[in-house]
């Protein structure tokens, strides 16, 4: 073999190492957040699901199989996009992911490549603090405070105090990308600028929990449950279970397990198939949160509530 033929040996070889450790590195990717601890993963995404029953199902699914879930909130679109990218085994999210091109549905490129399956059932509640004498609030008026017609509690039968107003940053977390949906269909429906923008809803639920006696915000009914906080009806209905069938409380969504199409993780598996499972959804039941297999009829209820923001001219 000649200097010629060894070097083009020793070139090819070593292109075939480079194109072995990228397509580890890929695997890699493509593995999400599959730990150097093989009996644990990591989750992260929507505050809301976190709070409403993560917690309980990630205990139980460690005491079934020795495998630790490692929870990280900071909100839905977090959620999705770290498992999108490999940082993340598995994600929670109160919205789908964003269609980047509407005519073939295509999906923004950070949130591409995902499966998410509805696990659980939420409705969106109101929430103000605990000595607020309003009880009502309708979705009119909720337009009106978050686009800054309505200022004051006394327009709402309340005391004579500014209204402070908390929302989440941004115009695509869960709970903001739900709200623009259903109540103002426009998705890119800008706030008063009077409100306090706050990073998750974590952040949102301590502010009306605490010391901020004028305050309102926006949340998951499973997560606001758990605080010290007053649940306003909403146009006269309570977001109990009934009404959530009847179809009567008008704001709802379905909660998401986020996990990578090409997610060949064993535990993450494990997680999806304990989290579906009826030892799963008893969890949830537990925690005081809807499954998705208990109210399959939402669905419809569901989509005529999106089909009626679409009709009202949704964007």
């Amino acid at each position: 073999m000649n200097k010629y033929q060894t070097g083009t040996l020793k070139s090819s070889i070593s292109r075939r190492i480079v194109t072995c450790l990228m397509a580890a590195g890929l695997l890699i990717a493509l593995s999400p957040a599959v730990n150097a601890e093989e009996n644990s993963l990591t989750w992260s995404g929507c505050g809301i699901t976190k709070k409403a029953f993560m917690a309980e199902m990630a205990a139980a699914f460690e005491k079934k199989t020795g495998i630790k879930v490692k929870l990280k909130g900071g909100g839905a679109t977090r959620g999705i996009r770290e498992v999108a990218n490999g940082s993340s085994a598995i994600g929670g999210s109160c919205r789908n992911i964003l269609v980047q091109d509407a005519d073939t549905e295509r999906a923004h490129t950070a949130e591409r490549r995902l499966n998410l399956d509805p696990v659980a059932w939420d409705p969106l509640v109101i929430i103000v603090h605990r000595s607020n004498p309003v009880n009502n609030i309708t979705i009119d008026q909720i337009r009106q405070i978050y686009t800054g017609k309505i200022t004051n509690w006394k327009q709402l039968g309340g005391n004579s105090a500014v209204i402070e107003l908390y929302v989440r940053k941004g115009k695509i977390s869960g709970v903001g990308r739900t709200l623009r949906e259903l109540v103002f269909a426009n998705y890119e429906q800008v706030f008063t600028p009077r409100a306090h923008l706050v990073k998750s809803s974590g952040p949102l639920e301590k502010a009306v929990e605490g010391d901020v006696v004028n305050s309102i915000g926006i949340t998951g009914n499973s997560s606001a449950k758990k605080r010290n906080v007053k649940v306003l009806t909403l146009n006269g209905k309570a977001p109990t279970i009934q009404n959530l069938t009847t179809g009567d409380y008008p704001l709802f969504r379905p909660l998401y397990l986020v996990t990578h199409q090409r997610n060949t993780s064993p535990n993450a598996l494990k997680f999806k198939e304990f989290i579906l499972s009826e030892e799963g959804r008893a969890v949830m039941r537990q925690a005081g949160t809807v499954p998705y297999g208990d109210g399959i009829g939402f669905w419809m209820k569901y989509l005529a509530i999106v089909r009626k923001a679409q009709d009202y001219g949704l964007n």
